[in-house]
């Protein structure tokens, strides 16, 4: 029998989502896909190459038949700061055209949302590999996601950065699911949840694993992975979402507004 195919991106926002595949109890049970942008776990979930993926909520929205698995998340009750606006200089009401990084749809989508719902305006679009120089080189500003843009927030430099869930927060008084896990199939092999409560055990240790390759201290990677990452989803959390793919519609960003499903919990 083949073993259960699963895939997420390999941010360090995802890790305690996958330390158990990984390293955990779970570990040697599935085969585990991984890749730095969570747009090509979302197309493996939808070519059925994989069947279970980490992947940016609009999925649910453009991928047919998806059931979510519920309460496991990569989201935001307050403030994200790996989901970012970047400027140099300029502020909101001053950017005529933005950069998108093709990494994350969701990311891109609550973009679009805001400067259309909440700011008025229609910048000119402009999708990018996440390279934040290139990026604001022919943009006035550039939305960056993951790693990278967590990046920005130690690093000393000219650039001004919006987080995207605390204009959310700002906006609307709700937090924000950016990634949840879906699958096709009606029941998993594997408790996700519990996969995701081991993770959060040993965030400490991925702090340690990825302080190199960030580049960031292990205090302040254990801070943003226990303090600004919500892995579970609230009922503020899950409002938040429910208003997001209502926006995403009225906005053309999805075909139509779905029902979201989820498999028994």
């Amino acid at each position: 029998m083949q073993p259960l195919r699963i895939s997420a991106s390999s941010y360090s926002n995802t890790a305690p989502l996958i330390w158990s595949i990984l390293y955990g109890s779970e570990r040697g049970k599935v085969e585990l896909i991984l890749d730095n942008a969570p747009a090509r776990s979302a197309e493996l979930l939808d070519t059925d190459r994989v069947a279970i993926a980490l992947v940016p909520a609009i999925a649910s929205q453009l991928i047919d038949d998806v059931k979510l698995v519920p309460d496991v998340c990569v989201g935001a009750r307050e403030r994200v700061r790996s989901v970012c606006l970047v400027t140099k200089g300029r502020e909101l009401d001053q950017i005529k055209s933005v950069s998108l990084d093709t990494s994350s749809r969701t990311s891109a989508a609550l973009t679009k949302i805001f400067f259309r719902e909440f700011l008025r305006s229609e910048p000119v679009w402009q999708d990018a590999d996440p390279n934040i120089e290139n990026m604001l080189e022919v943009s006035d500003a550039a939305l960056l996601i993951g790693d990278p843009a967590l990046q920005l927030w130690t690093a000393e430099s000219d650039y001004i950065l919006f987080d995207l869930a605390q204009l959310w927060r700002k906006y609307t008084g709700l937090g924000f699911i950016f990634a949840m896990w879906m699958t096709r199939r009606d029941s998993l092999e594997i408790d996700l949840a519990a996969a995701r409560d081991e993770g959060v055990k040993n965030i400490a240790r991925i702090a340690a694993n990825y302080e190199a390759e960030i580049g960031m201290s292990r205090t302040d990677l254990f801070q943003y992975l226990t303090e600004n990452i919500s892995y579970s989803a609230d009922e503020e959390m899950l409002a938040g979402m429910d208003l997001y793919f209502d926006l995403a519609a009225k906005h053309g960003l999805t075909p139509a507004r779905r029902t979201v499903r989820f498999l028994p919990g």
